[in-house]
Order: C-alpha cells, then structure tokens, then sequence
C-alpha cells in the first residue's frame, strides 16, 4: 500500500501582529518619526489628487492614500544606503525613503518637514510628477518613475512586476560587494526592498526573480502591498492561495504576512526580514495587507465604479494608520490632540506653499482656475536629450587600415579572449547567461575558460530570461558593475522583452539622463543552423526601431575584439550580434593586443567601387562581397556597417558611397517582417533621394521563419543567388544586362 507524506518547506511562513506591549516598548522617538512621515505622505497625497482634479497633473496620479503604513513602518527599519524600488503606486515609499535618508536620525512633531531640505525635496517630488524641469528627471519620469539613487530609491516602475528583477541586480551588487571588501562584517552588507502589488505577485517575472534571489541568496525583500484589489479585480477572484506570503516558502523565501494598516507591525517584520538578510541567510518575503480608499487612478473611490461597497471602504478606513499610531502615542502620553492638529497643519501649510511656487492664476481661466506657471516647463528642445551618452572609449583607437604585427584567431576564441581581458582589467565586468560557467563556454565555447578564472563574476542563470535581463540592468544602475549578458538565442530576447524595452532600454531617458545603463547583451543568429522557427531570427530590425540601444555586428575577429572593448566603454546598453556561420572562421588580430578600441559609429568599407553601394553587416558581408566579384562589370562598393543604430550607423561613409554610386543594395538574410534593411531604406531614401539614380534595392529572406528543414530553411533564408538576384535588378535599373 502506497503511503502519504506531508511535505515540509526548507523555510518558513509566520504571521506577526502587534500586541500592546509591542506598542509599550516601541521608542518615542520611532513613533514620532512615523507619525511625521505618515502625515507627510498623506498631506502630499491628498495635494496631489487635488491638483489632479484640477487637470494640473498630466496622465495618472496613483495615489497611496491607506498604504502609507506599509510604506512608512518597513522604510523605517532600513539604512540610508539600503535601496528600494517601487510600481506605479509609489509616491510613498519614494517619500519615505527620502525623508529617512535626509533625516537618518528621525524627525520630531515640533519640526515636521519645515527645513529647507525637506521642503526642496518634497518640491522636487511634487515637480517630477507635473513633469517639470525642477524634477528629480526633470519631468520626464512623472508620476510612475520617482528616482534618487543618492537616496537608495532607485525608481519605480509603470510596468506590472518590472521592477523586480531590476532590484535583484541591485541585491546583487550589494551582496558581492560584502564579500569582496576586505575585513568584511556580514552586517555591513546592504539589502533592497522591492514594493509591488498582489496584481504583480502573478507576473512571470516576479516569479521567476523569487527562484533567481532565493537560488544566489541575494539580499532582497520582496514586498508584497496586497491591497485585494488589482485595478478592479480582487485577488482571490485570480489566485488559489490569497495569502500571498505564502508563496514564499516554495521558493525557498522566509516569509511574513503582517497587518499593513499597522506600522509597527510592518516595521517588527521588516527588522526582522533585514537582521536574516543581512546575515547572509538571503532573500525574504513581506506580504502586507493593506487598503488604497481611492480608485487605481484618481480622487474617486472604488465604490464610485461598483466594484467594492461603501461599507467595506468604511471598515478599512477604520483601520487608518495614521490613527493608529497617533492613538497609541496620545495613550503613552506621547502626544496631545492640540499637536497631532497642529503637525497636521503646519504640513498642509508647507505642501500649500509647495504648490504655490509651482502653480498660479490661470489668466484664461473664467471660474478661477490655476495652471503650472509656464516657465518651470522642461525646454521642449531637449525631448531627445539623455537617451544616449556621448560615446567616448578608454582606450586606443585602432584605425581600419593599419596594418600592426597580427595572428590568426577563430573568431569564437576572440570573443572568449577579450571577454577575459576585459574582465581582467575592470573587477565590474560580470558575465551571466544560461550555461555560461558549463560546457567549455556556453555552448559556443564563447565564454570559455572565464568561470575558472573569474568565479564570483560568471553567473550561470536560471532559465529566466525576464529575471537575469533585468538583474543585469540593476546591477549596471549601481554604476559599479557592467553586466554582459549573453541570451543563448535572438530569439529568447522576446521572452524578456520587457525588460530589454521597457527597462533597459528606456531607462536612461526615462530619469532624466541623470544615471548610465551600461549593459552589455550578446545574442547570436542562428540562421541556417537548423534550429528552427524559434531559434534563429536576426533581431536588428526590431532594436533599431526602439529608442536607447546601440547595436554592434561584427564580421570578422579583429572587428569583435575592437567592437567588444568600444561597447564595453559606453555608458549606453549595447546589444552585440554574433552569427553562428562566423563562430568557426579565422581572421587576422592583432598580435597581443587585445586593449584596442574601433571607433564608435564608423563603418568599413570591404571593397571600394563607383557602380552600387552595398550596405550588409554579420556573415552576409563576405557572402556580398563574393556576389560583387562575380560581377564586375557592376563595380560594387560593399561597406560593412557595423554599428547599426540610429544614434551610431555611419552617414558620412554610408552618404559618400551613394553619392558617388548612385545606387544601393542592402543585403541581410532573415525575413522582410522583421528587417533591419527596411528602416534603413528608408533613412536612405530621405538624406539622399536627389542622389539616387533608383529605388533603394533590397534582399531579404522570405516571409516564413526558417524551418528545420534543410532545403525549406534553405529557402527561407537570403544566399548567394538572392544576393546576385538583387545585383541583377539593380543592373536592369541602371540599363545593363
């Protein structure tokens, strides 16, 4: 007969509820600091709701007003060097974690926020989310995107979940960098809290950065504000198990599940989840149940739009924090009813004078309406500022036709030489990837011998693409450490889109170009590898088309070697091609020297020529180099581009090869649905139309995505032939057989 075991987790799951002795013991001073902190924040919410009402808030304002307890009592229990980040429901936690940092020593009712630094930073949080100049980002984040790394908040999200895996990197950083310091006490390491909802508790990459933090015991607390509802959806209409903390243990996460109306409680559980963290014991888990008494956007409650009842809003506003703890301090003789309305007033009247400064008579207006006085507007001249850094590199410029002392190399090995000089040289650079440390170097042998080398710097991941995605966007945030990121196939990068668009690569502009996101992310192309539809796309056209990347391709080892050290060099995230049919060939490099640097932005030209100007990167440069020899009589100029964005492609050599040629053929294999070639046309098309003798000419693959096939895949991807097909047709243009 067959027997039944109840299974046992590895860690475990508690509920931690306050008792009055808690209360008793609780020092003024911490009671005083939190009930500041709450009024602020609540004072602020409600200015914010009523500016929204009014118009002056642009796009959604989020309010937190009934979370503040949970923002607050857990803020609370950190250090200023601790980091925190947050969804598109922020403002507190953005708040509290300023005014903690500002004030490590706590903040007193007779004070409240009437300093000039606390009164500049409130105003610049109230700038950022009209979308001012006076803004943390200068406006450009908003309400959704609250930044200030000085402060350990490293900025909330709009996208559900996204954050996540960005505070992992963060966690990352702050572990490793304990255990490199020399004379290193455990207690010294910082933790990051990551605040988000019981909505984002379903997200693919939440769950799988609960596995990635749990597995490399990062000292990361995954905060859960359950407030039941996801915009209008309650939660245990789309979870089986409600009790979110519960989550944790099955994922190896010591976990609480705490009152998040009551601050103490919430700072109880987090001190407690920071001492096993900072321990060394890993990642932990706080799931706070707390209430937002307005809608997910806007001054209205839930009840306006029939989702929950009056009643229940009523039992939850019973419970309000800022109640709670001026209750319990009145009862401790803490505090008079005449203080608790004076602070109350004194806040109102310092967040009024805040507005006052931003905001005046709208002189258009007929009932007495105010508008944002014109001139703190961001200077609409600089809507593209901050995307990208200038691009600057380290080290020597190798110039394309020197000619130094040179060996030959594969040109996987050369991705393998100069990842590990790299790493030699720079303690930040860290390579991570799926089977990274195994296999002799991934499998390519691309990274081979680096985990010998370099063991606390290569990190084999999860098969998480969303979690290691975005761990190394955190990490490069910390601007300490610069992650190359390597994703097996082109293809796996959709499944991490949202951290490769959305966070990455947005990032920057996002807060304002105030910080670097110097990401590194190799990918190959696997065409004709006969790995299928799903392994095997050519990503550029679709990075080329999304603002923040610069994208490399290499074609020959020397190329790598400089293109590799150049990106590395950036500030900007860079995604580096690599095609498998190269992996194998051999070029020249130079001999011993593996520290140069090609230019940023500066193509090649492969064969010079005055009858059509060959534009191609990757394997299909030789391939189109081998189509212009057998037609000579065309005199094909192929240029090599290299680097292939907006910001970085090469006008002045792509402009004076059509001018003198008159013509182009851009040449790439994949499919036309994802084409680089088509953007690019395009731009052509616009600088140079006067300059063209005909249509920009164009060979891609076919429609369908390779198949396994061999003759099917064949078919699918753009050759020789198509590649004399398209010189052809631009012969027949020009009037020649």
């Amino acid at each position: 007969m067959s027997t039944s075991t109840s299974l046992t987790y590895s860690t475990d799951c508690t509920e931690l509820r306050t008792s009055q002795q808690d209360w008793d013991d609780a020092a003024p001073e911490l009671l005083e600091t939190m009930l500041v902190q709450l009024h602020t924040v609540r004072v602020f919410e409600e200015v914010v709701l009523q500016l929204a009402g009014e118009g002056l808030v642009h796009g959604p304002a989020h309010s937190s007003i009934g979370q503040e307890g949970a923002a607050v009592g857990s803020i609370l229990a950190l250090r200023g060097a601790d980091g925190v980040n947050g969804t598109h429901r922020g403002h507190h936690q953005f708040l509290a974690k300023g005014l903690s940092y500002l004030r490590p020593d706590g903040m007193t009712v007779v004070d409240g926020v009437k300093d000039d630094q606390l009164v500049e930073f409130v105003h610049r949080t109230m700038s950022e989310i009209l979308g001012l100049q006076a803004g943390f980002s200068g406006g450009r984040g908003g309400s959704m995107h609250l930044q200030w790394l000085e402060a350990g908040a490293l900025g909330t999200n709009a996208i559900v979940g996204g954050g996540v895996p960005l505070a992992a990197g963060n966690a990352w950083a702050q572990r490793h960098d304990a255990e490199a310091a020399e004379g290193r006490n455990d207690q010294d390491m910082g933790v990051t809290v990551t605040y988000f909802g019981d909505g984002a508790s379903n997200i693919g990459s939440t769950l799988e950065t609960f596995n990635l933090a749990a597995a490399w015991h990062l000292p990361l607390c995954f905060f859960i504000e359950n407030n039941l509802y996801a915009v209008s959806t309650r939660v245990d209409e789309v979870t089986g198990e409600p009790r979110l903390a519960a989550r944790g243990p099955g994922f190896g996460i010591r976990s609480w599940r705490v009152d998040g109306m009551d601050p103490l409680a919430v700072y109880l559980a987090q001190r407690e989840a920071v001492e096993h963290m900072r321990a060394g014991r890993g990642a932990t888990l706080i799931e706070a149940e707390t209430y937002r008494y307005f809608h997910q956007n806007g001054p209205f409650p839930g009840s306006a739009f029939g989702y929950r009842t009056k009643e229940e809003e009523q039992q939850w506003r019973d419970r309000d924090p800022l109640r709670k703890v001026a209750g319990e301090m009145i009862r401790r003789d803490l505090l008079t009813d005449e203080q608790l309305e004076d602070l109350r007033e004194r806040i109102t009247g310092e967040v009024g004078r805040i507005v006052d400064r931003i905001a005046e008579e709208d002189p258009d207006s007929t009932t007495g309406g105010r508008r944002i006085r014109p001139d703190l507007w961001p200077d609409p001249a600089t809507v593209d500022e901050g995307i990208r850094a200038e691009p600057t590199v380290a080290g020597q410029i190798l110039a394309d036709d020197a000619e130094p002392a040179s060996s030959q190399r594969r040109f996987v090995d050369a991705i393998a030489d100069v990842l590990g000089h790299r790493m030699a040289t720079d303690r930040g650079v860290v390579v991570l990837g799926e089977d990274v440390h195994r296999l002799k170097g991934g499998t390519n042998g691309a990274t081979r011998g680096l985990k010998d080398a370099y063991p606390d710097r290569v990190l084999g991941t999860p098969i998480s693409e969303n979690a290691f995605a975005g761990l190394g966007g955190g990490m490069s945030m910390t601007g300490r450490y610069r992650p190359v990121i390597e994703f097996m196939y082109s293809d796996f990068l959709w499944v991490a889109a949202d951290q490769v668009f959305n966070q990455i690569g947005k990032a920057r502009h996002m807060f304002g170009g105030r910080s670097g996101m110097p990401v590194v992310l190799r990918s190959k192309v696997a065409m004709g590898a006969g790995y299928g539809s799903q392994h095997s796309m050519d990503p550029a056209g679709v990075f080329a088309t999304n603002p923040g990347w610069r994208i490399v391709a290499p074609s020959t080892p020397r190329d790598y070697i400089g293109l590799m050290n150049s990106a590395l060099d950036l500030q900007d995230p860079v995604l580096v091609l690599e095609h498998v049919d190269l992996y194998g060939t051999k070029g020249e490099v130079p001999d011993g020297d593996l520290d140069y640097r090609l230019p940023v932005g500066h193509a090649a030209v492969r064969r010079t020529g005055t009858g059509v100007t060959v534009l191609s990167y990757l394997n299909m440069v030789d391939v189109s180099l081998q189509a212009a020899e057998r037609r000579p009589d065309l005199d094909a100029e192929v240029v090599d581009l290299r680097w292939l964005d907006r910001a970085s492609l090469d006008w002045d050599t792509v402009g004076a090869s059509v001018r003198k040629t008159n013509s182009v053929l851009i040449v790439e294999q994949g499919p036309p649905g994802t084409s680089y070639g088509g953007w690019l046309a395009d731009e052509i098309q616009r600088r140079f139309f006067d300059h063209l003798d005909q249509p920009v000419q164009r060979v891609t693959g076919r429609e369908a995505a390779p198949s396994i096939s061999r003759v099917l895949e064949s078919a699918a991807n753009a050759g020789l032939d198509d590649v004399l097909a398209g010189l052809d047709e631009v012969a027949r243009n020009l009037g020649l057989s």
